[in-house]
Order: structure tokens, then C-alpha cells, then sequence
């Protein structure tokens, strides 16, 4: 029953700083500000501290090697767009700290991106905090034995921080990235269990069943992972008007649910089509989705 008075105002941008709750990964606050950045007055850079890698929220692994090359299919590119990693945290305490830089677009580019081409090298980072560095190693291991059975070019670095970078928690976990041909990248990932919460969790195990679902996103297919299917169909809205169109795989939960929104705020539908398997390309059923974008265009005036 809690009232909000929100009154919205033009993005300023800039330089900022944020520690995050670390109930939530620092994935949850920069995939918001991954939709808002682009639009900005002033370009912008900003420090999030809180938990890197988590069960919940998309690691910050995730967004840097699948959100970053969306974006610049839709124009949103140059030397200032990146995310670092200074620090990694792991739940419940946290402790790691990113850098988020974007630059301002005034117009954002049409994409047609419906072929998503065939695999061709899967990369990884399998990291380890406040445990033995041989953790790392194990899950890379693991991970390999079922991967080396799809294709050769596989590589995993294993990433072991030390002292202060390493957070207040202990912890591990695997990302892994599967690249196509025609630049789409596809992303699973899994992190152990928080410490004292659930049963302690085989770096063996882990690496293994982060492969598979690897393999599950690959069968799932579309030229942009579930992690990030709504954000490429809110760029696609706010871009020109002109027809965009993109190959997803199966629609998630969150996207269903994200397209309802975008109709009751855009007044924009999309044209679903549903696209069986062809001969070559194996997997599941495919959605082509197209719209015609809003013709957004970026508003930053000077504030009086």
C-alpha cells in the first residue's frame, strides 16, 4: 500500500557511483541501465559495487560478452562502451566492484539480423574466489569433457582473484559463451552456492551441468540469448521507423511478460512468426519477430 511519487526528468549521465544491494547481483541494476544509457545528456560512467556473480541475476561475465555486442549492432558503439571487472563479489557479502562506460546515441540503427549462423568457438571464464585456485582448474576440466565433444575451438580462462579484488565471500562459477559465424552470441552460466546456504557444490558438477546448459541455449538457438532477448526487442522499438526484424529462439517468461509492457507503453505490437527447424540447422522452434520502430529519438535539451 505504499505510495510512490515519481516525476521523470531527462537522464543527466555522467560520472557516477552506486553500491547495490547485495541481495540482488550487480546484473540486475545494469541490465536497466543498459536499456537507459544510450540516451543519456552526457556520456555515461559509472561504479556499481555489490555481488558480481550470482544465482539470480545475469552475471556481470554475461552482460559484458552478450549485451555489449548487441549493442553495437544497433549503432551504439566506440572506444568508450565497455564493462570492467576491478573486483569480484560473490553473495551473501559481496565486496565486488565494475566500471560501466556507454556513450550517448541521438537515433538508433534498424537491425535485420535473422541468421544466426553456425557455431563456431566456444570461450569461457571460470573463476574462483576465497577458494583453493585448483577450483578453477576442475571446472574447466569438467566443462571441456562434454564440450570438446561438439567442436575444437574451446577455450576457458580460468580467472582466480587474490586479496582485496577477491570480495567478502567465497565462491566459483563458469560462464561460458558460444560465438556464431554471423557475430550472434549465445550464453549460459552457473555460480556455486552462496556460503551456508545449500549443499556444497562439485566444481566437477558445476562445469559439467554449465556445459549442458550451454548446449540447451545452442538447441534453443536465435541470433540473441534469452538473457537478452527483451532488450533487444526494446532497441528494436525505439529505433527509427523502419522495419526491424530479429530471429529468437523459444520467447521466455520475461520477454512474454516484456512485450505486454511495450504494448501498453509504445503502442507497438510486434508480428510473431514461428520458424520449424530447417534441414541444416538443427533445434528448436524459432520466432521471427518484426516491428517498425517508435522513431525515438534522444531528447537531452539543457535542463533549466
Amino acid at each position: 500500500g505504499t505510495t510512490l511519487y515519481y516525476q521523470p526528468g531527462l537522464l543527466y549521465g555522467g560520472s557516477l557511483e552506486h553500491d547495490c544491494s547485495p541481495t540482488r547481483g550487480i546484473g540486475y541494476y545494469l541490465e536497466s541501465l543498459l536499456c537507459l544509457a544510450p540516451f543519456m545528456k552526457h556520456p555515461l560512467k559509472i561504479v556499481l559495487r555489490g555481488v558480481t556473480n550470482d544465482q539470480v541475476d545475469p552475471s556481470v561475465d554475461v552482460l559484458k560478452a552478450t549485451a555489449l555486442p548487441l549493442l553495437k549492432k544497433f549503432g551504439i558503439d566506440g572506444k568508450s562502451l565497455e564493462i570492467k571487472i576491478n573486483r569480484r563479489g560473490m553473495p551473501p557479502k559481496g565486496g565486488g566492484e565494475i566500471v560501466f562506460a556507454c556513450p550517448v546515441r541521438r537515433v538508433l540503427q534498424p537491425i535485420q539480423f535473422t541468421d544466426p549462423g553456425k557455431i563456431k568457438r566456444i570461450r569461457g571464464t571460470a573463476y574462483s574466489v576465497r577458494v583453493s585456485p585448483q577450483m578453477a582448474n576442475r571446472i574447466v576440466e569438467s566443462a571441456r569433457s562434454i564440450l570438446n565433444k561438439f567442436l575444437p575451438d574451446i577455450y576457458i580462462y580460468t580467472d582466480h582473484m587474490k586479496g582485496v579484488s577477491s570480495g567478502k565471500s567465497p565462491g566459483f562459477g563458469l560462464c561460458l559463451v558460444a560465438e556464431t559465424i554471423n557475430g550472434s552470441v549465445l550464453s549460459a552460466e552457473l555460480a556455486s552456492n552462496p556460503q551456508g546456504q545449500g549443499a556444497a557444490v562439485l566444481p566437477e558438477e558445476l562445469g559439467q551441468n554449465c556445459a549442458k546448459l550451454l548446449l540447451e541455449e545452442v538447441y534453443r538457438g536465435g541470433c540473441v540469448d534469452s538473457t537478452n532477448q527483451s532488450l533487444a526487442l526494446l532497441l528494436m522499438t525505439l529505433g527509427q521507423q523502419d522495419v526491424s526484424k530479429v530471429l529468437l529462439g523459444p520467447l521466455s517468461p520475461y520477454t512474454i511478460e516484456f512485450l505486454r509492457h511495450l504494448r501498453s507503453f509504445f503502442q507497438i505490437m510486434f508480428k510473431i512468426e514461428t520458424k520449424a527447424p530447417e534441414e541444416e540447422c538443427m533445434g528448436g522452434e524459432k520466432v521471427l519477430m518484426t516491428c517498425v520502430g517508435t522513431g525515438f529519438s534522444n531528447l537531452s535539451k539543457t535542463v533549466r
